[in-house]
């Protein structure tokens, strides 16, 4: 140390003597604190090293460091326990019943309960209000089975069936009936025997219409009127059987089979009992023997609707009605009452030869028949506008749920040959578009023409190759009964089809155009033109009508394709050209 350091550390001491013990006692207080703040840092520089080196070190203030130090190093650090999760354990009894009780939580109960009940009236009041403000549905009426669709008549039972079908089958036959017979002389059960005997006249015309019932209900007919089929000499009214059936149409068990194969398909059967039909005089003989027939027909009635059949169709209805009205109304007791035994509705259907729209009129309400088949649509010498006055007339005064539609027939032959082979379709639809049920004869679906005889053969498609010719007309024909069972399977769906409000919109000498429509349901409008060269436009106005209506099919597609829309205020046809529109309810 040299001198002038030593002169100034003597300065310092006698400064501090003159300040006395007060500065003494603070200088040293400061020099505790610097000294602790050294011994801190001097803590944090040493190595965190096993606890028993840390205890034996003294401290840098010259005291030894307490027992009590760390193991792991000299700062402890203590880390909280993570908190434990609250669970919500809700109020207990005791707490929500003092909550209860609140004057606060009186008033918000009542509040919501108010609130609910408020809210609860008026949906109910709003739904009381929807429901007397919308329209209301209407009642649908009171219809039958023949009311649901098309009936087809099958005059002939042996022209309708395929003869050379059948006449291989029988080949076959012959062949089983040796092995048949051989089983019969090894057996001598009585069942047996019947199926042998049954297998034997498999032939015969009934079983061949039992074969064509699955195509019969692909047209979507609803009934099947046969017949007549009974056995009854012509002109002979003492040899007249009605429980017989003739042989040519084959036997009882096989007219069984038939109707239970139709009743599988949800197809009725109608049996034409008309006594006299293959003679001259008449369909009940002359008046003299009116009384009799009828009386046998009585209990002939009762065995066939005992044997399954759901109606009964006679010609000459009006005589019978008239000569003998009390045996009259035992007829349509016996087929139209129900009974615990047949609880099902039974149809009686006249036939008449009346062409006038009010005589056939008048005869409906007389006879009290379900159907009355008629030639008011027969005549090709009137025009369309009689027509539509005819259509009218019969729609004013009666039901259509009485109303029958037809062309042709056992006398006077098939649609095609009665208007011609280019307005089959056309008619088709007319028929199954008018109000009432509408009446086809077997081969009407294909365009079949008579060829000479009232009773042509069924053309049925087979797997033949045919040349161009043929094959041409197998074409038409499957195009036009593809149209017949389309009209009639919407028929069926449509309530507006089936028993809709029947509306004249437009007639001419040669076109016609109504509208049919039912309650909210699609409306539908059937549009013809029977001109066969020249195109008709119809200027269609009706409070009901849109200005356009789309095309559900047309006689003619190329000219109106399906699904197009057309304008109603003009809407055009071509020759013999007839179309099906559609347009919704609008309210």
């Amino acid at each position: 140390m040299n001198t002038e350091e030593t002169n100034v550390e003597m300065k310092d001491a006698e400064h501090k003597d003159e300040a006395g013990p007060a500065q003494v006692d603070a200088d040293a207080t400061e020099a505790d604190v610097s000294e602790a703040d050294l011994d801190q840092e001097e803590q944090e520089k040493q190595p965190m090293t096993g606890g028993d080196q840390a205890a034996d070190t003294p401290s840098a203030s010259g005291q030894e460091a307490p027992t009590t130090a760390e193991k792991n190093g000299l700062v402890k650090l203590k880390i909280p326990d993570e908190e434990e999760e609250v669970k919500f354990t809700g109020l207990n009894k005791e707490e929500l019943m003092r909550v209860a009780g609140t004057p606060g939580w009186v008033r918000t109960r009542w509040a919501l309960l108010v609130v609910f009940w408020l809210g609860w009236l008026g949906m109910l009041v709003g739904a009381v209000l929807i429901i007397l403000q919308a329209p209301r549905c209407k009642d649908l009426p009171n219809t039958n089975w023949w009311n649901d669709g098309p009936l087809y008549q099958i005059g002939n039972i042996q022209a309708f069936t395929d003869t050379h079908n059948l006449k291989v089958r029988c080949k076959i036959r012959q062949t089983q009936r040796q092995q048949l017979l051989k089983y019969k002389r090894v057996t001598t059960k009585n069942h047996h025997n019947s199926k042998l005997l049954l297998l034997l006249t498999v032939c015969v015309s009934t079983s061949g219409l039992e074969q064509k019932v699955n195509s019969l209900a692909q047209l979507k007919v609803k009934g099947l009127v046969v017949g007549p089929i009974h056995v009854a000499p012509p002109d002979e009214a003492v040899n007249l059987s009605f429980e017989e059936i003739s042989p040519e149409a084959g036997n009882l068990d096989q007219f069984k089979g038939f109707v239970q194969a139709a009743h599988k398909k949800g197809v009725f059967v109608v049996l034409d009992l008309t006594p006299n039909y293959l003679g001259s005089s008449g369909p009940w003989f002359s008046n003299s023997s009116v009384t009799i027939v009828a009386e046998r027909l009585k209990s002939a009635l009762v065995f066939w609707l005992d044997e399954g059949v759901d109606g009964i169709q006679l010609s000459g209805v009006e005589r019978v009605a008239t000569v003998v009205p009390s045996l009259w109304n035992d007829i349509r007791a016996i087929v139209q009452n129900r009974t615990d035994k047949h609880p099902n509705s039974r149809v009686l259907i006249g036939v008449t030869d009346r062409s006038s729209a009010e005589d056939v009129s008048t005869l409906l309400s007389s006879t009290g028949v379900d159907l009355l088949i008629s030639r008011v649509l027969h005549s090709r010498d009137t025009d369309v506008t009689e027509l539509a006055r005819s259509i009218q007339h019969l729609y004013s005064s009666q039901s259509q749920m009485n109303l029958a539609w037809n062309l042709g027939g056992r006398l006077e032959g098939h649609m095609a040959s009665l208007v011609g082979p280019a307005l089959v379709k056309l008619h088709q639809l007319l028929l199954l578009t008018l109000p009432g049920t509408p009446i086809f004869s077997y081969g009407d679906e294909i365009g079949l023409m008579d060829e000479g005889t009232k009773f042509p053969k069924m053309l049925w498609d087979s797997n033949e190759e045919l040349n161009g010719t043929l094959q041409e007309e197998r074409a038409e024909r499957l195009t036009c009964r593809r149209f017949f069972s389309t009209v009639s399977e919407l028929r069926g769906k449509e309530r507006s089809l089936l028993f809709g409000d029947f509306i004249l919109l437009f007639n001419s000498s040669s076109s016609l155009a109504y509208l049919r429509v039912w309650d909210q349901n699609e409306r539908y409008l059937a549009a013809f033109n029977w001109a066969a060269e020249e195109s008709a436009v119809l200027q269609l106005s009706h409070t009901v009508l849109p200005p356009t209506a789309v095309v559900v099919l047309s006689t003619n597609s190329s000219t109106m394709p399906a699904d197009s829309s057309v304008d109603l205020t003009n809407l055009r046809l071509g020759p013999g050209e007839a179309a099906l529109l559609k347009f919704p309810y609008t309210g």
